[in-house]
């Protein structure tokens, strides 16, 4: 008989060999709370942008740059894992670990009397390196649990990411008076909580294999036949256009939160609302909220397909791209719900782009597949991350729409996907 586990309703992948650490639920437990903590690390400068400016005299532009500099890092981390063959041939809970130790040190690095901004900004790519060992690999060890259908289980992952990038806000709208290092060091002991579990973990359970679940293909570097390959996959390549257009929206808007919630702060508090959220705690609501999406998104999908999701994801934030300019500062209440739905829709495509690519990446490319989407993806969020950091300054809120053509995009690649479904 079978061995069937559940865990947060998603069923892990039957096995005969149990892991060397946590059962199998266990294990995708430890494995999404994991990635929260870790990707902490991510946006922690943007959790105490204001003081970290004032400190720092940074001007908007040079702040931008301190956080293009996490996805430059991560850019070239995925390279490295991709053509290296890192990211198959050697066990992901290893990476993970090593990866989250090596960010926590060179996060909370810059608190240690660094004065000079090239440091500053060199710590920042080296957290972003450390970040493509832990976001596509955590994917990885998900997959490798829960099986074929990796959706509802991704839903959680990257619902899990969404709140690892909001944490550095909620320390600081937990502790307002926190002063920026404090915020920063939080999230390396986050980080480290993270390494801790995956460490427990173990070693995934090896997978017997059947004629109707043949071994996979011994692992090999992704060289530029591989990469051609993995490319001419139709499903693939649909899945990961659509990805592409959906992070040029996603980290970009992410990125000017703490401007967007600042005007809502300043005319709830001008109306007397004695409740009147900080911009930290709104910042992280906006983002946070995305869990939500992500892991009703993934359950939805086992009914409609991931096709299906992430379109109606993307056509939602499309919308509030175009729509959201219109709002009048004189309604903060509606600019607040409309950041709140805007925070639901914006990420909850994200597991679905991820369950499609690993569903029709080649197996033995598995891991070099997702880290190599990922990086791509990443060097777009770069681009509209400075572009949207310059045009907000210039447009104000207009400058949303620039955003716009991403979630275009993604609708337009998923049309072979759409018509699977």
């Amino acid at each position: 008989m079978k061995d069937r586990r559940y865990t947060f309703g998603v069923k892990t992948q039957p096995t005969n060999i149990p892991s060397d650490g946590f059962k199998p639920s266990l294990a995708v437990a430890a494995i999404v709370l994991a990635q929260c903590l870790s990707t902490s690390l991510w946006f922690s400068p943007s959790g105490v942008a204001d003081s970290l400016m004032q400190a720092w005299q940074l001007s908007a532009t040079s702040f931008g740059w301190l956080l293009a500099a996490t996805q430059l890092g991560f850019i070239a981390g995925t390279m490295v894992f991709a053509f290296s063959g890192a990211a198959d041939r050697f066990q992901p809970t290893r990476i993970f670990v090593v990866c989250s130790a090596l960010g926590a040190l060179a996060n909370a690095a810059v608190t240690w009397g660094v004065t000079d901004y090239g440091v500053f900004w060199s710590l920042r790519f080296v957290v972003g390196m450390c970040l493509a060992g832990i976001y596509p690999l955590g994917m990885k060890m998900l997959v490798q649990r829960v099986g074929s259908k990796p959706a509802a289980a991704l839903g959680w992952l990257v619902g899990m990411l969404t709140l690892g990038t909001a944490m550095p806000h909620g320390l600081r709208a937990l502790g307002q008076s926190w002063p920026w290092p404090e915020v920063l060091l939080g999230s390396s002991v986050l980080a480290l909580v993270g390494a801790a579990l995956v460490a427990l973990m173990g070693k995934p359970p090896k997978q017997v294999a059947s004629p109707s679940s043949p071994a996979a293909p011994v692992p090999v570097r992704l060289n530029t036949q591989a990469l051609r390959e993995v490319i001419a996959v139709r499903g693939f390549r649909a899945s990961a256009l659509g990805y592409f257009g959906h992070m040029w929206e996603l980290y970009a808007f992410w990125s000017v939160l703490p401007w967007l919630s600042l005007p809502i702060h300043r005319s709830l508090v001008a109306a007397g609302y004695g409740w009147a959220p900080s911009v930290a705690l709104i910042s992280f609501s906006a983002i946070g909220i995305g869990f939500f999406g992500c892991v009703l998104g993934g359950m939805w999908s086992r009914r409609v397909g991931s096709a299906r999701v992430a379109a109606t994801a993307l056509a939602a934030s499309g919308l509030m791209c175009l729509g959201y300019p219109f709002i009048p500062d004189a309604w903060p209440l509606v600019q607040l719900g409309a950041l709140l739905f805007w925070g639901v829709c914006v990420v909850a495509d994200s597991p679905q782009f991820s369950a499609m690519s690993s569903q029709h990446a080649p197996p033995q490319w598995l891991g070099s597949a997702l880290v190599l989407q990922n990086g791509v993806g990443f060097l777009i969020t770069v681009l509209s991350i400075l572009l949207l950091g310059w045009a907000v300054q210039q447009w104000g809120s207009m400058a949303l729409w620039l955003l716009a053509p991403g979630p275009v995009l993604g609708l337009w690649a998923l049309r072979p996907l759409l018509k699977e479904t």
